[in-house]
């Protein structure tokens, strides 16, 4: 009989380094997709008394380390941490998508200008602060992309495109370096 051996997403592909930017799997935490069933007002409520989470603002991220709740759309949020408790069930249909995407750490100076090449999104600092969350095209492929620090970003794609996520941003990596050396 097979033995099968669970792998993280870019298992193989990842630590990436060029010059002072790093590109690195984020820890692998839950993943849930939160969809409210008659608006987020309710869901919100009950997301704050399940877990000490607000309910994000279009664009914007809530929470800490070790739980958050990001935008993913209107009347959805991806909650990135803890297991949803089952209160949260009567307000919004839950989907464990744990499995199903990559989430890369990329850091450094320069990391916006890596993202400059590969997303059509003013991520600057000024348009796009620390907790900001964006839905976007990364180079060819759908990508969810949050701001952790001054030169830190968080970009999830979805796991099948993990190989190419990691090669388009490493390419895009060795561009900046290169134009700066």
């Amino acid at each position: 009989m097979a033995e099968l051996i669970a792998k993280t997403p870019c298992a193989g592909l990842l630590p990436v380094r060029h010059g002072g930017l790093s590109l690195t799997e984020c820890a692998p935490t839950a993943i849930h997709h939160l969809a409210a069933y008659r608006g987020a007002a309710q869901l919100g409520v009950a997301l704050e008394k399940a877990h000490g989470l607000g309910w994000p603002a279009p664009g914007r991220s809530t929470g800490a380390a070790s739980a958050r709740a990001l935008w993913f759309g209107p009347d959805q949020a991806l909650l990135l941490g803890p297991m949803p408790v089952a209160a949260l069930a009567r307000h919004c249909a839950l989907t464990d998508q744990s499995d199903g995407w990559a989430h890369v750490c990329l850091s450094g100076p320069g990391a916006e200008e890596v993202l400059a090449r590969l997303v059509p999104v003013d991520l600057r600092a000024g348009a796009f602060p620390e907790g900001a969350v964006a839905r976007t095209a990364l180079f060819h492929m759908s990508a969810l992309i949050t701001r952790t620090g001054a030169e830190s970003f968080e970009i999830f794609a979805f796991r099948s495109m993990a190989r190419t996520l990691v090669h388009d941003v490493s390419e895009a990596m060795k561009s900046v370096v290169a134009q700066r050396g």
